[in-house]
């Protein structure tokens, strides 16, 4: 078994090396120096979210690198990159999508493009390669089969249904945020225009079914939450770690938004050339695969052949039709200010 592993991780590394080869990286160059630093640090990257630890694994296992995370926020990350900069313990962070251009204009980060560089989407990279989504989250619906007889295929179907819908903290959770854009996209509107999904979580809670509880592991496996709006990795991991027969989880077909998670390598680093190892392997199809594996979405979906069993655990391709990303960060980081107090005056009040 151990001499599969070796030949499979042997054979990524090969895969990984051609690639380069046709895009022009060294990665020769880049290999031998990493191995020089002989360690990578990340934070915000530990082993259970996003199935990291299969590519700290692979990591050792190839080049030699040791490793240690320190799990924290995004917003934590960027300003410890820029607190420890004269002695920095960080090589590279995994952050939400908006902190990516947060990184950059901070200044704690350097561009290393990968070589598969021209398969992510140009939505989900920074032209100068300071940051690329690595895995996408778009938001879904988890639906608990044993309390809801018709599950919800839409936002229109949830509107219409009889059941509560749990939506998280929309003053703190990310997810909550991204639940509201969500439906405001389904409604027309969009990073710009959030009244469509105020005036759809209006209408659930004037109904008596918007349910304040958080969509958690916990919350869904006591039976608290009939419908949760969630990321997709989310549910996924839930469904998957309660009761895969218990749960449905889908993305709503007239709409939903897509956003995710990208590696930043601190400019400080003590070990930068291993930190760019770990983003060239990280977005290569072994990486990828990995990411996959811990029911996060790659990037570079559209260009993988997963294993079967790992393509089992995702959802298909043909329900992401209607995502839509984010365009216009600076609309959207003002949007999310406003919402708090948004959702207060437009949804909260309506409650029962």
């Amino acid at each position: 078994m151990k001499q599969l592993l070796l030949a499979s991780l042997m054979g990524s590394a090969i895969a990984l090396a051609t690639s380069a080869m046709a895009e022009g990286t060294d990665l020769q160059a880049l290999e031998k120096a990493a191995r020089a630093e002989g360690a990578v640090n990340s934070v915000g990257m530990p082993d259970s979210w996003a199935n990291w630890k299969d590519t700290w694994t692979d990591l050792t296992k190839l080049y030699g690198l040791k490793h240690q995370d320190t799990d924290m926020s995004s917003a934590q990350e960027i300003a410890k990159f820029a607190a420890e900069k004269d002695n920095a313990t960080a090589d590279i962070g995994d952050v939400g999508a908006a902190f990516g251009p947060i990184a950059v204009q901070q200044g704690v980060t350097q561009p290393y493009k990968p070589s598969t560089w021209a398969q992510i989407p140009d939505w989900a990279k920074d032209q100068d390669g300071h940051w690329m989504l690595a895995y996408t989250g778009s938001i879904a619906f988890i639906v608990n089969k044993q309390l809801v007889k018709d599950v919800p295929k839409s936002w229109a179907d949830l509107k219409n249904g009889k059941y509560r819908v749990a939506i998280g903290d929309v003053s703190a959770a990310a997810q909550a945020v991204n639940g509201v854009l969500a439906a405001a996209i389904a409604g027309g509107g969009d990073e710009k225009n959030i009244q469509p999904g105020l005036d759809f979580f209006a209408a659930i809670a004037e109904q008596g079914r918007l349910s304040l509880s958080n969509p958690t592991i916990q919350t869904l496996e006591k039976g608290e939450v009939e419908v949760g709006i969630v990321w997709d990795f989310n549910g996924l991991s839930y469904r998957d770690q309660i009761d895969p027969s218990r749960f449905e989880v889908l993305i709503p077909s007239d709409g939903s938004v897509i956003s995710g998670y990208t590696t930043i390598i601190n400019k400080y680093a003590k070990n930068p050339n291993a930190a760019k190892l770990a983003r060239e392997y990280i977005l290569s199809d072994a990486g990828q695969i990995n990411l996959a594996k811990g029911n996060a979405r790659p990037i570079r979906a559209e260009h993988l052949t997963l294993p079967a069993d790992v393509q089992a655990k995702l959802l298909p391709n043909e329900q992401y039709a209607k995502v839509k990303p984010i365009t216009d960060s600076a609309a959207w980081e003002a949007t999310s200010k406003a919402l708090p107090q948004m959702w207060q005056e437009n949804v909260i009040i309506n409650m029962e």
